[in-house]
């Protein structure tokens, strides 16, 4: 698969990781804020979405393939999915940021080191 206006596949990758783990989260999560909406409604609702995540994911993974192999495709999905993750649960949930969250999620990043490393 070319990339779309010739942009760098991890350009290309990334970018498209990054939208479909917005729908992605707000598919899984979004939904907490709706508690007293029937679980069913719930769940459609959430399918909805992640139809639209699939549509990014896909093609992302795709783009990517070649350039990066599958174990580090999931490596950087992983890292955009915690990242766009955090920010939601702050903003859109109102959790608060802690510490030892920041911590366990720093230890996540700097284990890529070992996925993207040659040895």
């Amino acid at each position: 698969m070319s990339a779309p206006f010739a942009l760098p596949v991890p350009v290309v990758t990334v970018g498209l990781l990054l939208l479909s783990n917005v729908f992605m989260t707000f598919a899984w999560y979004g939904h907490l804020k709706f508690k007293a909406s029937p679980l069913m409604v719930a769940i459609m609702a959430s399918w909805g979405i992640a139809f639209f995540e699939y549509c990014l994911q896909v093609p992302a993974n795709r783009a990517g393939y070649g350039h990066f192999n599958a174990t580090e495709l999931k490596t950087i999905q992983e890292i955009i999915s915690l990242s766009v993750f955090l920010v939601f649960s702050v903003l859109y949930l109102g959790e608060p940021l802690k510490w030892n969250y920041l911590v366990g999620f720093c230890l996540i990043v700097a284990a890529t080191f070992f996925i993207f490393k040659e040895w």
